[in-house]
């Protein structure tokens, strides 16, 4: 993993940073600790990048529902956290927009809070309820089959005011997988007639649990290491960001069973792409097809293509081939990343042939695990 967002406020109001618009904080807390200057510190102390969630429903402040005067105090919990604790990767805005005082509403200034990311941290993304990156549409970590990162400029508006969050990965959830729009929302009939495309990459969030906060009834419910093998190589490895929740006990403690996952999945992960056969193959590049020769038959599982984003998402369909002229796997999208898994397969080269592109197709990385 290359960060950690901490939910600094969620929809209870109460504050882990000693904030001087509330006393709904830890500052009046028995632990009475700046828990979002530590947990900062703590990711830059091991490499982690920074980043921050911070609830636009507030359940505790009076000031809820009240237009201008909540969204400034809105504003000034977000100025805090964006100026207090050094840069921030990701700004992370859900839609939760539940009722206050007397069934009040509030209408969320989203432009404004925008605006705000913009000024402080200009480098950070803004996720989910923002303009920067998009919800995949569940939380149960199911991917699209094609997931575009170029699509209809409206689809930075479907998830502003979320209804469906998720209690568990049910059945009955995975029903209704896809929310955040249509299944295909950047195919080639989808953007044909749109007046207006913009660059929207997707987050695929699920929790190692099946509910995103501790329940110890669930301490023995924690995803497998296959299931999230599963979710990582079709959200990482297609053309999106994974989001992985991880819910602390009451003692502030990852619990030990998460913990031991979280470790062998990082296991996995340097191991099964710690060697790269390509960089011992010779490789033959043309407009549309890239083959890869050994001079002797190699053991592989996994292929990476990656393509140069800086020319835009191009690739719509392609295929693998082995040694033998046979076809092995055909995908479509290609995008930032996408992980090929293969049964365990020897041969002495793998043919890449992209079928159908927009534009000429521009790979950037070819990798063989």
């Amino acid at each position: 993993m290359k960060g950690a967002i901490l939910t600094c406020k969620h929809h209870d109001g109460f504050c882990l940073w000693p904030s001087q618009y509330t006393d709904h904080t830890v500052a009046n807390s028995p632990c009475p600790r700046d828990v979002v200057g530590e947990f900062s510190d703590a990711c830059r102390r091991y490499g982690l990048k920074f980043g921050v969630y911070l609830s636009p429903w507030d359940r505790h402040s009076a000031l809820y529902g009240t237009g201008k005067p909540y969204d400034d105090y809105f504003v000034n919990q977000l100025r805090e956290l964006l100026t207090q604790y050094g840069p921030v990767f990701s700004v992370w805005l859900d839609g939760a927009c539940g009722e206050g005082p007397c069934g009040k509403r509030q209408s969320y200034d989203w432009e404004r809070y925008y605006a705000v990311v913009r000024e402080l941290q200009p480098d950070a993304c803004i996720s989910v309820c923002g303009p920067d990156v998009r919800w995949c549409g569940n939380e149960a970590g199911h991917t699209r089959k094609s997931e575009w990162s170029v699509v209809p400029r409206r689809a930075r508006d479907t998830e502003k005011i979320r209804e469906k969050s998720q209690a568990e990965d049910s059945a009955e959830f995975r029903q209704r997988t896809i929310s955040a729009g249509d299944k295909d929302l950047g195919g080639r009939d989808v953007v044909r007639d749109e007046p207006d495309l913009v660059w929207y990459p997707a987050e695929v969030n699920t929790s190692i649990r099946p509910g995103w906060f501790y329940h110890p009834e669930e301490d023995g419910q924690v995803k497998s290491l296959e299931e999230l093998v599963r979710i990582y190589e079709s959200s990482v490895g297609g053309n999106a960001a994974f989001l992985l929740n991880i819910p602390p006990t009451p003692e502030g403690l990852i619990h030990e069973n998460d913990a031991a996952r979280l470790r062998e999945l990082g296991a996995y992960l340097r191991e099964t792409y710690r060697r790269d056969l390509a960089e011992e193959a010779w490789i033959v590049r043309r407009s549309d097809t890239v083959q890869l020769l050994w001079p002797e038959p190699v053991k592989a599982s996994r292929i990476v293509l990656m393509e140069d984003i800086t020319q835009s998402q191009r690739v719509e369909a392609f295929a693998v081939f082995d040694g033998g002229g046979t076809e092995i796997y055909s995908g479509t999208v290609i995008g930032y990343k996408k992980i090929v898994p293969l049964e365990s397969c020897v041969t002495d080269r793998f043919t890449i042939r992209i079928l159908s592109s927009r534009m000429e197709p521009r790979l950037k990385f070819t990798g063989v695990y």
